[in-house]
């Protein structure tokens, strides 16, 4: 048990609840953290859509927590990694290896991460380049289309077809699952539970046929073949391959697809930023790092406490839940300068935490990465400008940061 000697009574109450959808679907989230970030980055909210919890907005805080997993758990069943709590008994055991503790998580993340290793991101490397090239050949120049849906869901969907060998006829079915896996709504009502049920049950169902061709072959050096021959993986419980399969299609669809939209939001507001690229290609690997930065993919991860303890002078007890906002944490004045600003000469872009920091930093950062600057490498080499036609629509979402439509029109500059 951790020594407490704080008072619980001087919680600082926050005067915004960060946790409200509007903020980002409003595009007006950067004031609020700026305050918390200034007067409280550790601050209380005692009431929300979704029950009390921290906000830890700052960097340094962020980071204090996530390097404390024995103290701050990640595991569903203590509350999982998003802010909303599991609905019911089949929810609570909706579990990942993200949303686990040791050892599993130490033991399940092995089994996943040679599929992301350097000789991997070398093979995947060719495969995107391709990919993406030929995507970039049938834009329509001069034309008003969704670049979301046009560009970032089938670049992000390919490569998850990729790494399962699923249909890509069937690319569809794994939008909607991942649109659905990584909801979180307050809603919490029967026939929303229901609607989230039956869609998981669907992708189950879809991705056990998958896992048992790969048991029914030898083992082969593949995503699914290693977790269907694997001792931590092999014989997982329904409820928590649907949580694995719901993790490996979030963390390798929507978090990429978001940073790719944000780009195009980057170089509207900042394009000289777009000018700086051409002029010295070099630096695209460093756009990529500061447009997961500026765009924050995924919003918050959620932690709570295994016992009494202290943080940033203020007791925390045993069962709180902490709401850490990435968003909020790669905006942090401390640490990057001009932090709203979008800059790909930032020197230390690197430095931000949209794949989290610590055990559980994501397993696939590396291939968002290189996703990243291929599609950075294409836009910038056919000399285009991404133009706004029409009214842009956010995610209405406090976990996710992205849009769900976004017309443009390409100009080719040469």
């Amino acid at each position: 048990m951790a020594t407490v000697t704080a008072d619980a009574d001087t919680r600082p109450i926050a005067p915004v609840d960060v946790s409200d959808a509007a903020l980002y679907t409003e595009d007006r989230w950067q004031e609020p953290f700026a305050q918390l970030r200034a007067e409280m980055p550790l601050a209380w909210h005692p009431e929300s859509p979704y029950g009390p919890y921290w906000s830890v907005s700052s960097h340094g805080l962020i980071q204090q927590v996530e390097a404390l997993p024995d103290i701050y758990s990640s595991d569903t069943a203590n509350g999982g990694i998003t802010i909303i709590d599991p609905m019911d008994e089949i929810a609570q055991k909706f579990e990942n290896f993200i949303a686990m503790d040791r050892p599993r998580h130490t033991e399940q993340r092995r089994v996943v991460q040679p599929s992301f290793n350097p000789s991997e991101m070398a093979r995947r490397e060719v495969e995107i380049r391709q990919r993406v090239g030929e995507l970039f050949d049938v834009l329509p120049v001069g034309e008003t289309f969704n670049w979301v849906e046009r560009v970032s869901i089938p670049i992000t969907i390919g490569m998850i077809c990729a790494l399962f060998d699923f249909p890509w006829e069937e690319r569809h079915d794994l939008k909607r699952w991942s649109d659905w896996a990584s909801e979180v709504t307050p809603d919490q009502s029967e026939e929303r539970r229901m609607l989230w049920l039956e869609q998981m049950m669907q992708m189950l169902t879809r991705f056990d046929r998958l896992f048992e061709e790969k048991r029914a072959a030898p083992p082969a050096d593949d995503l699914m073949s290693r977790i269907i021959h694997s001792d931590a993986m092999g014989q997982m419980p329904p409820a928590e391959r649907m949580g694995n399969v719901a993790l490996l299609i979030v963390g390798g669809n929507d978090t990429t697809r978001n940073s790719m939209s944000g780009f195009i939001d980057a170089i509207n507001r900042y394009p000289d930023q777009l000018d700086k690229l051409r002029a010295d290609p070099s630096l695209i690997p460093n756009a990529a790092s500061e447009i997961i930065r500026w765009q924050s993919p995924v919003t918050h991860m959620r932690r709570t406490a295994l016992e009494d303890t202290e943080l940033d002078g203020h007791a925390i007890k045993a069962g709180e839940k902490l709401i850490l906002w990435y968003i909020s944490g790669n905006r942090d004045e401390a640490l990057f300068a001009d932090a709203d600003r979008f800059d790909v000469t930032r020197e230390n872009a690197r430095r931000h935490i949209g794949f989290g920091f610590g055990i559980h930093r994501c397993v696939g950062a590396r291939l968002a990465e290189l996703q990243l600057q291929i599609y950075i490498e294409q836009i910038v080499k056919r000399g285009w400008r991404v133009e706004p036609r029409g009214d842009w629509t956010r995610l209405e979402s406090c976990f996710l940061h992205g849009f769900t439509d976004m017309p443009v029109e390409i100009v080719a500059e040469g």
